[in-house]
């Protein structure tokens, strides 16, 4: 007898992932629809409850310009490029990077619960013909170099639990292997992903793990979400917090406090403050670097030392971030 669905992927199943059902949603005004970009290279895909926090006809919101196309992103910029962290160049296997030390990042799938206007990854050629991670698994065990595996993507919650807990136990069992890490963005648009099924699984895992969720402003971080993400931190699992700076998002003192100063009074850790990655069409987020510096010192001045992110940006073939 088929089993139903879990819950979070018939609300996975309300993301607008047509643009016009969006626009019609937010009431757009003939002179905001001016400014969208109606056939955006890289898809429209907006969970609901991210789309309800948007203002009706508010291009400048800080959430509608996380996730919809503004015509900003046809500009080819100079410096800005497809790949600009050159992700292909670290590729051991097709799912699978190495850039540094120790750690292994496995690209477990293109999918995630919403797409950002600012994603680095956007043009990667994932790979989408090779069904598992048995040639991943085995440059694991092969290598007692690596003692971390990062689960990025796309999302890693996008993969049901059938596939993940398999994945899970295997990465387990590999005796040199010390941490597990996801990287998440996926449980701030559908906090209902954090389920029984999910935290029964993490439970089972030795290793340790951390959470990193990937949060920009503080109109993302609802109860639901706070929630979801307590569940996780209930079972000794660290949370924190890597952001992207951008600009008319985030690029305003009080609007980095208020989200760092939510983050710790629930226990979340701001890790990252990210200089932008320099994706093609991405320039209209770009903030300059004395203006970040000026952020967080801001933060430093305002908030005990574990609440402020560090300012970093990712340089390729660097050994790690570089710090700014």
């Amino acid at each position: 007898m088929a089993t139903s669905a879990p819950l979070w992927r018939k609300v996975q199943r309300e993301n607008f992932t047509h643009l016009d059902d969006l626009l019609r949603f937010l009431s757009l005004s003939t002179e905001s629809l001016g400014k969208v970009w109606g056939n955006p290279r890289f898809s429209c895909n907006v969970p609901r409850r991210l789309a309800e926090k948007m203002g009706k006809d508010r291009i400048d919101d800080p959430i509608f310009r996380q996730y919809v196309p503004l015509r900003e992103e046809m500009d080819n910029a100079p410096g800005f490029v497809l790949d600009p962290v050159q992700d292909q160049t670290f590729c051991k296997t097709g799912k699978m990077l190495q850039k540094y030390r120790g750690r292994a990042l496995f690209v477990t799938t293109s999918a995630c619960a919403m797409h950002c206007r600012f994603c680095f990854r956007q043009n990667f050629p994932y790979e989408t013909e090779v069904v598992g991670f048995e040639k991943e698994l085995e440059e694991l065990a092969q290598d007692p170099s690596i003692t971390e595996v990062i689960l990025s993507g796309g999302d890693p919650l996008s993969l049901s639990d059938r596939t993940l807990a398999p994945l899970l136990q295997a990465i387990d069992g590999i005796p040199h292997i010390r941490r597990i890490r996801f990287h998440t963005k996926f449980p701030l648009g559908i906090p209902e992903r954090i389920d029984n099924s999910f935290i029964e699984m993490l439970s089972r895992v030795r290793k340790q793990i951390f959470f990193v969720i990937h949060c920009n402003h503080p109109k993302e971080l609802d109860a639901d979400v706070l929630v979801a993400l307590g569940r996780i931190l209930q079972l000794k699992i660290p949370v924190l917090n890597q952001s992207v700076l951008l600009r008319g998002v985030n690029d305003d003192e009080e609007v980095l406090f208020e989200l760092s100063e939510k983050m710790i009074d629930h226990g979340i850790i701001p890790y990252y403050l990210h200089q932008l990655d320099k994706t093609r069409g991405t320039a209209h987020f770009l903030v300059e670097d004395a203006r970040a510096v000026e952020l967080v010192r801001f933060l430093q001045q305002n908030l005990p030392g574990f609440a402020v992110p560090r300012l970093v940006r990712e340089e390729p073939g660097s050994l790690s971030k570089s710090w700014i």
